[in-house]
């Protein structure tokens, strides 16, 4: 199993402890994301200290206030490193509005631009924000390689299939009352289907009272392939491939 997407806060970079746990659980890689310049050597830092781990660099809209032609040359430098396999979270976050709407749209189409220009996917986060996010999308990334991380857009499910976007499932698809979300697990073509963690956060439900880890990924997993009506091992073959054929393991 590969964790194709484990969100990196500030507190838990990916440890000896927590890539031991996933392994143990039969998830053999693990792909970390930088949110700011901090985050984002840690995050290469972890991946540089663990040949499981490869990562993400971006700007996360949360974290985009003040972003600048500084800001984008930093990124541009972390984005050359071998380790490093995509590029984000960017996008455009409504429902916080911890950074000004220009500055996270200047972060989104410049992380945009240097996807195109380094060949690596986008990796997106979206919140109360999805006709914007969508629209920009559509206008400035074709031909790039998209993910909608932590997918939350049930209802323009076949929107984005038919843009050629992959859809990824965090832990909050297990939820009981996420039945839309559950019902667009079943439906995502195979060739766009991914699962996450989206880890400290959206702890899968039958370890929910737990801060999230990438060993619980396998948790996610098992729910979709159930509501796929598919063996969990070939769920697993599944995905794998799919985050391998993604982000080049």
């Amino acid at each position: 199993m590969i964790d194709s997407h484990t969100h990196l806060d500030s507190c838990e970079p990916p440890n000896a402890e927590l890539v031991a746990a996933a392994a143990r659980e039969g998830v053999a890689r693990i792909l970390t994301v930088g949110m700011d310049a901090a985050t984002n050597r840690s995050a290469l830092q972890a991946a540089e200290d663990f040949p499981q781990v490869l990562t993400a660099v971006g700007r996360h809209p949360n974290h985009a206030e003040g972003f600048d032609d500084a800001d984008l040359a930093d990124l541009h430098a972390l984005a050359a490193h071998p380790r490093c396999a995509a590029i984000g979270e960017t996008g455009l976050d409504y429902f916080r509005d911890y950074a000004p709407r220009a500055d996270q749209e200047r972060a989104f189409h410049a992380q945009i631009e240097l996807a195109r220009a380094t060949g690596k996917p986008l990796v997106i986060h979206t919140r109360a924000a999805e006709d914007d996010t969508v629209s920009t999308l559509k206008e400035r990334a074709q031909g790039l390689e998209v993910v909608m991380h932590c997918f939350s857009m049930p209802d323009r499910l076949d929107e984005c299939v038919a843009e050629g976007w992959w859809i990824s499932f965090a832990g909050n698809v297990t939820y009981p009352k996420a039945t839309d979300l559950a019902d667009a697990a079943e439906r995502v073509p195979d060739e766009r289907l991914l699962v996450e963690t989206d880890a400290p956060y959206l702890t899968p439900q039958p370890v929910r009272k737990e801060r999230n880890q990438p060993a619980y990924v396998t948790h996610t997993a098992r729910f979709v392939a159930e509501r796929r009506g598919v063996a969990y091992e070939d769920l697993e073959r599944l995905v794998d491939a799919n985050a391998a054929t993604l982000f080049g393991w």
